[in-house]
């Protein structure tokens, strides 16, 4: 319940901020491309892919962790001290890189 109240709440105050993907940028290649590459598709085994993510959902995970209504030690100390602005920007980065996929078979 707690986790679903923070999400919620994310979605409602961080898609109202003013999202700047070249400064989620910067954030992302100083603090995110280490796990997560600095094209948003994963460098480490057990981290997910961000490129391509719905910005709104971006946010409210990232709100979750910073919150601790989600919980991973990493994600955890990473997003502890991102603000509102900077969740928005990030959030926007990793949603404006396209991603295309290829279905095997074709």
């Amino acid at each position: 319940m707690r986790l679903l109240l923070g999400l919620l709440l994310a979605c409602a105050i961080l898609p109202a901020q003013a999202a700047d993907p070249r400064a989620g940028r910067r954030l992302a290649g100083a603090r995110c491309a280490v796990c997560h590459g600095n094209d948003g598709i994963a460098v480490q085994p057990d981290a997910p892919n961000l490129a391509g993510q719905n910005p709104a959902y971006l946010a409210a995970q990232l709100a979750a962790f910073r919150s601790g209504a989600r919980q991973q030690e990493q994600m955890s100390l990473m997003a502890r001290e991102l603000t509102d602005a900077q969740i928005a920007d990030l959030a926007a980065w990793y949603a404006a890189i396209e991603v295309t996929a290829t279905v095997p078979g074709r």
